[in-house]
Parts: C-alpha cells; structure tokens; sequence
C-alpha cells in the first residue's frame, strides 16, 4: 500500500506542472454582473468604449450583461457584444431575447474562459418577452437573466429557473437585472433555493444616486444553507462607483472555489532535525490550510501538535513545520499529517474547505547507547533524477536508518516550485516520511532567486546550515564551506559574506572538538560539500582557517563531494589530512556515486557504489 501511495505521489508530482499559487488562482473567480442600457450613459452618449472600459477596470473572469442589441437601427448596426469582447479581449455569448429595429435585443455573456457549452431559455414577460441565458465553463455555470417588470411574470419566472437549476451538475450562478427589491416577495421565494452573494445594502439603480439594488448575483444551493456547505467562499462583493456610464451601477463578487480534499497535499511528509529527543514533521500544501500532527505510540491514542508563535496557531499558509518533542529514544511512534483548506482568513471571521490526512508513517529515535546504524549519502546530483534513481537501485535492499544529501543536489533554485519539484522527489523516494533526512547546502544552493528561500523547507539542526547531532554512540559534525570562489568574486555583486560565516565555524568547530558530546562518543564523522583538504587546486580557505583547530580531532572519516571525481585519501596524504578523507559524486551517471556509512556494534565501514552496482571502495575505518 505505501508503495503504492509513493508511486501516486511521484506520478502526479511528474505530471503536474501546476502548483500552488496557479491552483489558488486558477480557483479564484470573480463575476460581474451590468446592465450597460445598450452602452448609452446618463449623458446620453453611447460610448461602448467607456463600457468596456468600466469592465476592464475589474478584470472580471465573467460577465453577465443585460440590455444589448444586436445590428439594430438604434445601435447603427453594431454587434454590441461583439465591440465589447473585442475591446475587452474576452469571449462572448450573446442570447436574444426579442427581435428590434431590425436585429435583436437581449443579453450577453463574456468571459476569460472558452465557454464549454452555452443554451437560453424563455421566462415570462407581458411587456416583452424574457430569458435565461445559461454557460457552463469548466468548474462552474452562470445564467444571465433580465427579469420582467411585472411582479406575476418574475414570480412565475422563479420554477422555470428553479426546474433548469436542478438539472445541472456543476456550481451555478444566477445573475442579473432582477428587477426586483430585496424584500420583494420574489426574493424571498427566491432564496429558497438561491444564496444572495452580492450585499444588498449596496445600492445598484440609479447610477447616479442609487437607491435601491435590483442588481444581483446569487448561487444555486438548492436549499442546503450554510456556508461550509457551498463548494466556495466568497471572498469579497461590492459595487462599483460609476455614475455616467450605464443607468445601472456593476455588480462585483469575488469567490475561490474549494479544492477537492486529494488535491490540499503537496508533498508528502518528510522528516527533519532528529535531535535533543525530538523530530520536525514538514510538509507543503497546494492552498493556504491549517495543520497538525497527530502522533502516539499507537494510532488509537493519538497527540495533537501544532505549531505556534507568541500565542497564536502559525496557519493560513503552504509551507508546514511542526515539532514533535519529549520523545522517547528507542520507542516506535507513529503520526499523520493533517491540513484544513482555509478559503478565507479575516480579523473576526474564517472560512474552511475540507481536511486532507495523510496515512499513518511510523519512526523511532535512536538511544544514546545505540551502537548499529546504515545512512545513505548523496552527493552532487544537480538535480538529475535519473543519477539518483539509478544509485537507489543499487542500495533498495539496504535498509537505512537516515539519509544526507550532501550538497549541490537542490542547485541553482529559481523559485520555489523548482526547489520543491526535486526536494519532494528526494525526500519520497528515500522514504523521508519514515527516516530523518538532512540537506546540507553546497556551492549551488547558495546560487539563484530562492537560495536563501531554501531555508524554509528544512529545518536545520541548531537553526544553522552547519552542526552537530548523536546518533545513538555516534558524533556527526556537519560544515557548510559556503562558496567556491572569493566573496569578492564580480559575479556574486557584494552579496555574500562566507568569510564570516567560516569564521563562525571556527568557533562552533573549537566548541565541539572540546565538548563532551564529541569526546564521549565512540565513532566521529565529519561531512560537508566542499573537501577542506583534498580540493586540488581550487579555492580553499577552510582549510587555512580550519586545520589548526581539526589537527588533533579524531574523527575516523571526512565524507564531501563537489570535485565530481572520486577520491579516496588516507590519513596525512593530501594536506597532512588528519584523518581519512573521501570525496565523490557527480551528476553524470557514469561518474555518481552512493556511499553507504555502516556502524554495527565497534565496526565501522564506508562503502562507495556506482550506478551499475559495482563496489568503487570499501573501507574498514
């Protein structure tokens, strides 16, 4: 089953390119509704410019228009519709009403969208005859409609609509001129069946000096009230303030469409930072959503987590992080991920969608005299997938307990959808949602638009990008080298300070050589990007700044990438080394490497496999 759920995710992470600030718009719509009288003004001037105008202001997604000719005498043979969608750039629909002047007269609809489909239907009217003009698009359907003047005909109006209505199987709207005051008895039977979406207290007619709305956009719900039933929140509504153009004010509503409770995930749940007893659950969603962990020693007896800061829930966001503390080293915990949509997030009222969770996963924490373990360490895979899937196949039949990606793996990252594309593929095919992973930051992660957004998809041990974690009888000291050339270099434009943050390490390096951590622990592994001794010819100033406080440090191995060859140096080989140093990894299938870190009880080994399973080194250390 779990394979099964990975596979899902990898498929449909593959074949989507849509994220999440596409889905939250592609789900927000805003709809329109004007009576333009035929595009001519209180002035008594017919400017369809000034129409359209008025339109292109809102940028609406929809419009629902009323009182339109179509080649009439009046209108001097225009298309009226025509001249607006092309002023507007929008699609049309028009539905004729009655035959005038020599063309027709009735309503139209424009939209951002192809229309799918599009059908009209008559509804009553003594002094001329009415419509319902009806278009379905993709997520939704809206009808446009001119009610009489005459309170019987929109009365009897009210079943026609209402039997249409019902046949339809998407979101309807119904807009328009209804000719007909809030507290009419039309609208009252109306709101039987139909929600008022835009507020009534904001006057429509006249233009000038509104007094009273008889401009609406409702939605069909078919009697279920209730706005956590409705497929939407509506986000905002309003009128707008034009006085000359139309004798009728716009109407204006702005919803967001819930999204359905499979598609909130974004990501499955990867697990971070398992130090001091504790461990980060994170994980991204497609829309704004509040979320929490629930954890326990069984899936009965479950905790809540959340996350928050001074007093409140940190929520109505894409990127989730939660820690799981107090925790028992050596016990097996299992938790889910949950994550609310939230529509709407405003000082005295919210709004919420469904709840997607996510299966059971399960992990445990080391104890401190724990002496077996197997990691996994990537380096240099510069974001090539097929490197990576081909070194996993070589280690699918060792079981690890956590797993490093050494740097240069989340290269160059533009934004955040790049970053997030590859990080998830990483974290899902190493079964990050059951075994800590830890990204440490090489040369190319420094590099590009989201580089220092990087940080808010992992959580660093110590809230740095270098560090030191147990696990169970075994130190791990991580560095961060920073860049690979001079801060001064023309091309970093004075942005950078990793002399400083060399500098730091110094003291965290002097720190921990000396703590009692680093001194008690049977076995010391250093690991980061950049080698500080064998890097050749290249720029090197961890080693000058590092190498007095590393000299007597027994760490049994020095594990790094970034030449994109493979190196193995003794100890005192290159640099007076002063202890094993092995380097290797590259994007380039013939050049990659998987290194595999074993400790079972005082044994210590480092194996380097390539991507056609052949055993490069195998070490004793």
């Amino acid at each position: 089953m779990k394979k099964q759920l990975l596979l899902f995710f990898i498929c449909s992470l593959l074949a989507h390119s849509v994220w999440a600030d596409d889905i939250v718009n592609s789900n927000t719509i805003s709809i329109m509704s004007y009576n333009i009288r035929n595009g001519k003004g209180l002035d008594n001037i017919t400017d369809y410019q000034r129409v359209a105008d008025v339109i292109l202001s809102e940028a609406p997604d929809v419009v629902a228009i009323q009182e339109i000719d179509s080649v009439t005498g009046r209108s001097k043979g225009a298309d009226v519709l025509k001249e607006l969608a092309e002023r507007t750039l929008m699609h049309q629909v028009y539905g004729a009403s009655i035959v005038y002047d020599g063309g027709k007269y009735g309503l139209g609809i424009l939209s951002k969208e192809r229309p799918l489909a599009y059908s009209s239907l008559a509804l009553p009217g003594r002094e001329e005859q009415r419509q319902l003009l009806i278009v379905e698009y993709e997520k939704f359907i809206i009808g446009c409609t001119h009610l009489s003047l005459t309170k019987e005909d929109r009365i009897l109006s009210i079943d026609i609509i209402r039997e249409e209505a019902a046949k339809l199987n998407k979101p309807f709207f119904l807009a328009g001129d209804f000719n007909a005051k809030p507290e009419s008895d039309f609208i009252k039977e109306l709101q039987k069946d139909f929600s008022l979406l835009n507020n009534v207290k904001n006057f429509t007619f006249p233009a000038d000096e509104p007094r009273e709305c008889i401009d609406y956009i409702t939605y069909y719900d078919k009697g279920e009230k209730g706005n956590e039933k409705r497929p939407f929140t509506v986000l905002s509504n309003k009128v707008l303030e034009e006085k000359v153009a139309s004798d009728h004010r716009p109407v204006i509503v702005r919803i967001r469409f819930k999204i359905n409770r499979a598609d909130i995930f974004r990501t499955l749940p990867y697990l971070q930072n398992p130090v001091d007893n504790g461990i980060t659950v994170m994980w991204q969603t497609n829309v704004p959503v509040y979320s929490w962990v629930e954890y326990g020693t069984d899936t009965m007896s479950l905790k809540k987590v959340r996350t928050l800061r001074d007093g409140q829930v940190i929520c109505n966001n894409l990127n989730h992080k939660i820690r799981l503390t107090d925790l028992v080293p050596g016990q097996k915990y299992y938790y889910r991920v949950c994550s609310r949509e939230m529509t709407l997030y405003q000082a005295y009222y919210k709004e919420f969608g469904a709840t997607a969770t996510s299966p059971f996963y399960s992990f445990s924490l080391p104890s401190q005299k724990q002496t077996d373990f197997t990691i996994l360490i990537f380096n240099d895979l510069h974001k090539r997938q097929d490197t990576y899937d081909a070194l996993l196949e070589q280690v699918k039949h060792i079981p690890s307990d956590f797993v490093v990606f050494n740097g240069d793996c989340i290269d160059d990252p533009a934004n955040e959808d790049q970053a997030l594309e590859h990080l998830s593929l990483y974290c899902a095919k190493a079964g990050a949602s059951q075994k800590p992973v830890f990204f440490l930051r090489g040369n190319h992660e420094i590099r590009n638009a989201y580089s220092i957004g990087l940080r808010d998809l992992f959580d660093y041990v110590g809230d740095k990008t270098y560090g030191a974690f147990n696990w169970g009888d075994t130190r791990f000291v991580m560095y961060d080298c920073g860049e690979d050339k001079p801060d001064t270099t023309y091309v970093y434009y004075g942005l950078n300070d990793f002399t400083q943050l060399r500098l730091d390490q110094c003291e965290f390096l002097k720190k921990e050589i000396a703590g009692k951590e680093f001194k008690s622990a049977s076995r010391r592994i250093l690991i980061g990007h950049v080698p500080i001794y064998g890097n050749g010819d290249g720029y090197s100033p961890s080693t000058d700044l590092w190498a007095d406080i590393l000299a007597k440090a027994p760490f049994n191995i020095s594990i790094s990438g970034h030449l994109h060859r493979y190196f193995y140096h003794p100890k005192g080989t290159v640099k007076g080394n002063p202890f094993p140093e092995l380097i290797g990894g590259a994007p380039q299938p013939e050049r990659a490497l998987v290194m595999v870190l074993r400790k079972k009880g005082t044994l210590l080994t480092i194996t380097a496999i390539n991507t056609k399973g052949e055993t490069i080194l195998e070490k004793e250390l």
